[in-house]
């Protein structure tokens, strides 16, 4: 059964930082591209920012610069690290994971974790 578990998110204030887990289970980690996405209230599902299987990242351009992601394949851990964060960055963000094979896709998400940042 895959788990994606995400942890670390809060309360903070305008210009403060929070650093994001996802822990993975079930599936071959390190194979993966994983991901975080977001999603306000009354919003559409974003990305925020992934990286590949071999450690390319890729950035939403309002959060480049602000933020970074990273993964340890022995822990089976993502990280989003957030830094001067706003207000327009509250949102509940979701961990994914991604792999693309030939005969299908695998797509799995996370449940959540609310990131709440005060002005």
């Amino acid at each position: 059964q895959v788990q994606l578990v995400e942890s670390g998110g809060g309360l903070v204030q305008t210009g403060g930082s929070l650093r994001l887990s996802c822990a993975a289970s079930g599936i071959i980690f390190s194979n993966y591209a994983m991901g975080w996405y977001r999603q306000a209230p009354g919003k559409q599902r974003e990305l925020v920012a992934t990286i590949t299987s071999v450690e390319t990242t890729n950035y939403a351009s309002s959060v480049k610069g602000r933020f970074t992601i990273s993964r340890d394949n022995a822990k089976k851990t993502v990280y989003l690290q957030m830094n001067s964060l706003k207000p327009e960055d509250a949102a509940v963000y979701y961990c994914n994971a991604y792999l693309a094979s030939i005969m299908r896709t695998y797509n799995y998400w996370g449940q959540g974790t609310q990131v709440t940042v005060s002005s």
